[in-house]
C-alpha cells in the first residue's frame, strides 16, 4: 500500500513523466552512448519531438478555453486547470469531452459578428452622400471637401 502512494506522489510531480519516458527514447535509439545516430534515431526524435509540441499545444488551447469561458466560475476555473495539472492526459480527454458543443457565449459571439458584418454591408454610397450633404449643411465640411468626398463615395473609394 505504501509503495502504490508514494507511486501517487511521485507522479503528481511535474518531471516526472518525463522521467518515466526516459527509457522509453532511450530504448528506441539504438546507438545510445556512442557517436552514430541512425536514421531510425532521426526518425524516432522528429516522431517523439511532433508528440510533445502537440502535447504542449493542446494544453495551451485547452487552458485558453478555460480562462475564456465566461459561464464557468472561478472556482470551476480553478478545478478544470488542477484537474489538468494533476492528470494532464486524462484531464484533457475529460475537459474535452465534458465541455459543451456550442456554449451560450458562443452563440454570443456568433451574434454580434453576424451583426457587425451586416452593418458595415449596409453602408452604400447613397448613405454616404446623405451624411455628406448633413455634414455640408451643418458647416463641418466645405463645399471642396464635398465634393472630393462625393467622388469617393461614388467610385467606392472611402
Amino acid at each position: 500500500m505504501s509503495r502504490l502512494l508514494s507511486a501517487r506522489g511521485a507522479m503528481a510531480r511535474p518531471a516526472m513523466p518525463v522521467l518515466l519516458s526516459l527509457p522509453l527514447v532511450l530504448a528506441a535509439c539504438t546507438g545510445f552512448g556512442s557517436g552514430e545516430v541512425t536514421f531510425w534515431d532521426l526518425i524516432w526524435a522528429m516522431f517523439a519531438f511532433f508528440f510533445w509540441f502537440m502535447f504542449i499545444w493542446i494544453f495551451i488551447s485547452i487552458f485558453g478555453d478555460i480562462f475564456r469561458r465566461r459561464d464557468l466560475s472561478g472556482g470551476g476555473k480553478a478545478g478544470w486547470i488542477f484537474l489538468i495539472v494533476i492528470l494532464p492526459f486524462l484531464g484533457a480527454l475529460i475537459y474535452l469531452i465534458a465541455r459543451p458543443k456550442v456554449t451560450a457565449q458562443d452563440v454570443e459571439d456568433l451574434t454580434r459578428m453576424e451583426a457587425a458584418s451586416k452593418a458595415a454591408a449596409k453602408v452604400s454610397p447613397a448613405d454616404q452622400i446623405a451624411k455628406l450633404t448633413e455634414l455640408k449643411a451643418t458647416g463641418a465640411i466645405t463645399d471642396a471637401e464635398f465634393e472630393s468626398l462625393k467622388a469617393k463615395a461614388i467610385s467606392g473609394e472611402g
